[in-house]
């Protein structure tokens, strides 16, 4: 058998290769569930929610005492600004795709839940933040954060939303971000974040 692929021409064995890895980009599945793997979203699922993609970037604590955090965290209203005890500030940095020609409206229900059933939702986007997700339409062919953006270009390429969270519940992980279509509310995507 070796020596029969030997014989043959190198371009005689591109061409099934090309034509196998060319099936594989034509299909695709829906995945409504993953888990987080890797630096800024290597392994990351693409998670499908209605008619967009979801891909968390990066999820992690945030630091207010540290250079690029504190842009992450400027623009807090005062009522917001101050942590409880025992909370700690917690970022999901997300990108949002449309392969679709019209436009649709990107979630707004992101939660977080912990493996005792804690749940939280993200702080409201502070109107002076050029990292805070704000959702609105994405653009047929479009995705957020739009590109050319500061969170497009920010060492996360994610747009944040950001949470206020109990220290308890980094002991109780792994924590699971759960998306719903704002379009259909019971169609919902999930996956466990790296923390």
């Amino acid at each position: 058998m070796f020596s029969r692929l030997r014989k043959l021409s190198p371009a005689a064995l591109i061409v099934p290769a090309a034509l196998a890895l060319g099936a594989c980009g034509n299909s695709h599945t829906k995945v409504t569930t993953g888990t987080y793997a890797g630096e800024n979203g290597v392994g990351a699922p693409y998670l499908d929610v209605g008619p967009l993609i979801y891909q968390v970037q990066l999820s992690r604590e945030l630091n207010p005492s540290d250079t690029e955090d504190v842009g992450y965290l400027q623009g807090l209203r005062s009522a917001e600004d101050a942590l409880a005890p025992g909370q700690e500030w917690f970022g999901v940095f997300i990108q949002v795709y449309n392969h679709n020609s019209v436009g649709y409206p990107a979630a707004t229900s992101m939660t977080i839940t912990d493996t005792q059933g804690n749940t939280y939702t993200p702080l409201p986007p502070s109107p002076t933040s050029s990292y805070a997700y704000r959702g609105g339409e994405v653009p047929a062919k479009g995705q957020l954060p739009i590109p050319n953006s500061t969170a497009a270009f920010g060492p996360t390429q994610g747009s944040l939303l950001l949470y206020k969270i109990q220290l308890a519940s980094l002991d109780n992980r792994p924590l699971k971000i759960k998306i719903a279509d704002p379009s259909n509310p019971s169609e919902t995507a999930s996956a466990e974040l790296d923390v």
